[in-house]
């Protein structure tokens, strides 16, 4: 009897410009803690301190691309993070670095864009976004960037915009079409700063990973707006879990409130007794005023509201459902959390899954649509069930649990050296277009194979 393959392949990214990253020694894809993976429908992105590259592993898209950013070698600056950002008509690369700078590259190696988000080394970019449906009146599309302790957001439309307007800019330059007078040096150099929101979920220990779930009712006590709360959840050294309320406003705090009208008043108070006090210094020369400082953003309101404290446990790596409602977190301990991120509670655990890593996958479970003979039914999305792939490399399996409490649905081997990765949420996809499932693809490094996990239970 054949064995069953609960994988399909499709196809290999093995060619010499993977030496540069390490490829060729056992294990190089996941022994190598500055190496950073991002995947696309159809590319791969790797990256290591200083290189990013891009391959495509299919026969029709076999292109390469090797970008070498400009690090500063004063602060030994290096990648520390990467991802795709995908629109319908555009594809980018996200690089984050460890001075706190966003770089993103075109898939021509063009520098797009370039902006300090905050002093420190980014840790995550997370892209997330949900549809709109009949429960919604809008749809929730974010882009990300988590760092020690601090975690930012940025609005995709800004993001969209931005980049519309450099590729419409760029395929200008390229007829010769110069209306604003700009030359090519300008052009290249000149970098609109994205506007985004900053906060600090750093209270309990700077954090591992951190991820925003959605958007939260207000606090009981402070007024009904039109400005909008969203919840954080935090994992680190110092909490396992830890739970924020993000305010938009700086000053929509009852203490902020407070401290907005009471400060300045008492600050100008201050200023103008002493100006009374010395004003004779008004009379001396004056010095040449210093050159201003540079500061990163301030940070909006995070109101704390749990935290889990369990030493020496500590919180590792954090993944979320694509709803947001569900957050996987493993612990240096071997253990895997599930948390309800609306009710803050766990609902599940596993034990004994030492430097494992999870992803959100769906699952076609459908028995109508499994008996059905017809073949140009396309499965919708509520043919599919949400499920958990846990990777366990200790013991070199894959193993796929039903959500919230369902069974183990299947045990799948892997290599040595592999890593699950999926791709990153597609922006702009239209809700009358064929459903899209939540895949995860299987990268075995030794080999250079890319498969993708199956979604059907009989195959």
């Amino acid at each position: 009897m054949a064995r069953r393959s609960y994988k399909t392949d499709l196809g290999c990214i093995a060619c010499d410009e993977l030496s540069e990253l390490g490829a060729g020694k056992e294990g190089w894809l996941v022994d190598n803690p500055n190496l950073h993976c991002a995947i696309d429908t159809h590319s791969l992105a790797l990256a290591n301190r200083s290189t990013i590259l891009v391959l495509g592993w299919s026969d029709s898209d076999g292109s390469r691309l090797k970008i070498h950013p400009e690090l500063s070698p004063i602060e030994a600056e290096y990648i520390s993070a990467i991802e795709w950002l995908v629109f319908d008509e555009i594809r980018v690369i996200v690089a984050g670095t460890s001075c706190g700078y966003l770089l993103i590259y075109s898939l021509r190696g063009d520098l797009i864009h370039q902006q300090m988000v905050y002093s420190g080394r980014v840790l995550k970019l997370r892209v997330r976004g949900t549809k709109r449906d009949l429960s919604q009146d809008t749809s929730a599309e974010e882009f990300c960037v988590v760092m020690p302790g601090v975690i930012a957001r940025f609005d995709v439309s800004d993001i969209q915009n931005m980049l519309r307007k450099w590729f419409e800019e760029k395929q200008a330059h390229f007829w010769g079409q110069n209306s604003k007078g700009q030359n090519s040096e300008d052009f290249e150099n000149s970098f609109e700063q994205l506007p985004y929101q900053l906060w600090n979920v750093g209270k309990y220990g700077n954090c591992a990973d951190a991820a925003i779930t959605g958007i939260m009712p207000p606090p009981l006590v402070e007024p009904q707006s039109r400005q909008r709360y969203y919840c954080a959840v935090a994992v680190g050294k110092d909490a396992v879990i830890s739970a924020f309320r993000l305010s938009e406003d700086k000053g929509r705090s009852l203490v902020g409130a407070i401290l907005s009208k009471v400060v300045p008043m008492t600050v100008s108070t201050i200023t103008s007794f002493s100006k009374l006090i010395w004003r004779s210094e008004q009379t001396s020369p004056k010095k040449p005023d210093k050159k201003p400082r540079s500061f990163a953003q301030e940070s909006n309101a995070a109101s704390p509201l749990t935290c889990l404290k369990d030493h020496p446990r500590k919180g590792e790596k954090l993944t979320l459902s694509p709803s947001g409602t569900l957050a996987a977190i493993t612990d240096s301990l071997g253990r895997i959390l599930l948390l309800d991120t609306q009710a803050l509670v766990v609902v599940r655990l596993w034990k004994g899954y030492r430097d494992a890593s999870c992803l959100f996958m769906e699952m076609l479970v459908n028995k109508d649509f499994a008996s059905s003979s017809s073949t140009h039914y396309e499965p919708m999305k509520s043919d599919y069930c949400l499920c958990l792939a846990i990777h366990a490399p200790r013991k070199g399996i894959i193993e796929i649990w039903q959500m919230r409490t369902g069974p183990r649905l299947r045990t799948i081997a892997c290599a040595k050296g592999s890593k699950m990765l999926q791709p990153s949420y597609r922006f702009g996809a239209s809700m009358s277009s064929p459903y899209v499932p939540l895949e995860v693809f299987l990268l075995n490094g030794d080999s250079g194979q890319i498969s993708v996990l199956n979604r059907t239970l009989d195959s």
